[in-house]
C-alpha cells in the first residue's frame, strides 16, 4: 500500500514543507551540509538517486516502443513528442503574455520556469487518475521525460551560470558510455550491472562535467539492456514471466526507487510560504493554463494531420494529461533559482511552482466529470 499510493514521496514533501517553514535555517543546513566531499543531501537526492528513477522511467518508455506496447509502431510516439512541444511553447507564451499586462521587464527572464513537468509527481497523479495500466501513463511519461530534457536545455542555453558554463567537450564521456552499452548488447551480456556501472558511470560523469543534469545518465543507457521481444504489460509492474536483463533491473530497483522517493521529496519541497508576488501567479498560470492548452492543442493538431493518439488515449484523456503535466516541481524550482538573482523574486517564483500541485485536484475532478475509466 505504501508503494501504491507513493506514501514515501508524499511523506518527504510534507516533512520538508513543515521543516522549512518552522525552522528554515535548520532545514537549509541539513540539505546543504557536505556529507562526503562536495556531496550534500540535496546533490545526492537530485543527481545520484534520481538517476535510478529516470532509469525506471526509461524502462517503461523502452517497453512501450516494443511490439504490443502503447507506442508501437514508432509512429505512435510522434504525437506525444509534438504535444511536448506544445507543453513548452504554451506555458512560455502564457507567462510572457500575462507579464506584459501585470508584470514588469525584470520578470521576463522567468519565462522558462513553467516549461518543465515534474516526472515523479505527474506519474503519481496519473496513476490515481488513470490507473496503473492505462496507455495514457506511457504517453505522459514520454512527454515528461522529453519535457524535462528540453527544460535542461533551456537552463543551459538561456540561464547559463557564468561561474560554471556548459563544457560540451566532456560529453564525449557520455558518448563513450553509450558506445560501451552498445558493445555489451552486441555481445549479449545478460547482467545489468556492467551496463549501469560502466555505461551509466561514463554517462553520469560526462553530463556532470559538462555541467548538465547527470540524473538523466541512465536514460541513454537503459534502451541497450537486453529485453523481451514483445510487451505484455504496462506501467511499472513486476512480470515474473519476463526474465530479461531489463525486466530484472526494473524488478530489483523499483522497490528501492519507490521508497527512496522520500529523500527526493525531503530534499526539494522545502519552500517557505513567506513570499507571494506577481512571479507566483505568472509561473502558476503558465503551468496550469499554458501546459494544458499547449499539450491539448498540439496533440490535437498532430492527430488531425495523421499522427494519431495511441489506442486508448482520446481527446478526454489528452485534456487530462495536459492538466497533470502542469505539475511543476524539481526542474521548475531549479529554473527559478537560476532565472532570478533577487531572492525575493526567486521565492515568489518557487511558490508558483509549488502551488501547481493544485493540478492534481483539477485533473481528478475533470477526469470524474468526463467519466474517464481507470485501468488498474
Amino acid at each position: 500500500m505504501l508503494r501504491e499510493f507513493s506514501i514515501p514521496l508524499l511523506g518527504g514533501v510534507v516533512i520538508a514543507l513543515l521543516w522549512a517553514n518552522l525552522a528554515q535555517e535548520s532545514y537549509s543546513r541539513f540539505i546543504h551540509t557536505p556529507i562526503l566531499g562536495p556531496i550534500d543531501f540535496h546533490f545526492f537526492a537530485n543527481e545520484i538517486f534520481m538517476m535510478f528513477f529516470f532509469g525506471i522511467a526509461a524502462v517503461e518508455i523502452t517497453q512501450s516502443f516494443l511490439p504490443g506496447g502503447d507506442l508501437y509502431p514508432v509512429k505512435k510516439s510522434i504525437n506525444p513528442l509534438i504535444a511536448t512541444c506544445g507543453g513548452v511553447i504554451g506555458p512560455a507564451l502564457v507567462y510572457l503574455f500575462l507579464n506584459h499586462w501585470i508584470g514588469n521587464s525584470e520578470l521576463y527572464r522567468g519565462w522558462g520556469i513553467p516549461t518543465a513537468t515534474d516526472i515523479a509527481f505527474a506519474w503519481l497523479v496519473a496513476r490515481f487518475v488513470f490507473g496503473n495500466n492505462h496507455p495514457a501513463i506511457a504517453f505522459l511519461l514520454l512527454l515528461a521525460v522529453v519535457d524535462d530534457g528540453i527544460g535542461l536545455a533551456i537552463i543551459a542555453i538561456f540561464y547559463p551560470n557564468p561561474l560554471t558554463p556548459v563544457q560540451p567537450l566532456w560529453l564525449v564521456l557520455a558518448i563513450a558510455g553509450v558506445a560501451s552499452a552498445y558493445a555489451m548488447r552486441i555481445k549479449n551480456l545478460r547482467m545489468y550491472w556492467p551496463y549501469i556501472v560502466v555505461g551509466g558511470g561514463l554517462s553520469w560523469f560526462g553530463l556532470y562535467l559538462s555541467h548538465l543534469h547527470p540524473a538523466l545518465a541512465l536514460v541513454i543507457i537503459i534502451p541497450f539492456l537486453p529485453h523481451a521481444k514483445h510487451e505484455k504489460k504496462h506501467v511499472f509492474e513486476d512480470d515474473i514471466a519476463d526474465h530479461s536483463t531489463m525486466a530484472r533491473f526494473e524488478h530489483h530497483w523499483k522497490k528501492i526507487v519507490d521508497f527512496g522517493l522520500f529523500i527526493f521529496g525531503l530534499a526539494n519541497a522545502g519552500v517557505a510560504f513567506s513570499q507571494v508576488g506577481t512571479a507566483t501567479w505568472l509561473v502558476l498560470a503558465g503551468l496550469l493554463i499554458g501546459k494544458c492548452i499547449g499539450i491539448f492543442s498540439f496533440g490535437l493538431l498532430a492527430h488531425k494531420i495523421g499522427f494519431h493518439l495511441p489506442k486508448g488515449v482520446g481527446l478526454k484523456e489528452l485534456l487530462v494529461i495536459g492538466i497533470i503535466a502542469g505539475f511543476g516541481f524539481t526542474v521548475a524550482l531549479f529554473m527559478a533559482s537560476v532565472a532570478f538573482s533577487d531572492p525575493v523574486l526567486q521565492a515568489a517564483a518557487k511558490m508558483g511552482a509549488m502551488l501547481s500541485c493544485g493540478a492534481a485536484g483539477i485533473a481528478f475532478l475533470v477526469a470524474k466529470i468526463l467519466r474517464i475509466k481507470k485501468i488498474t
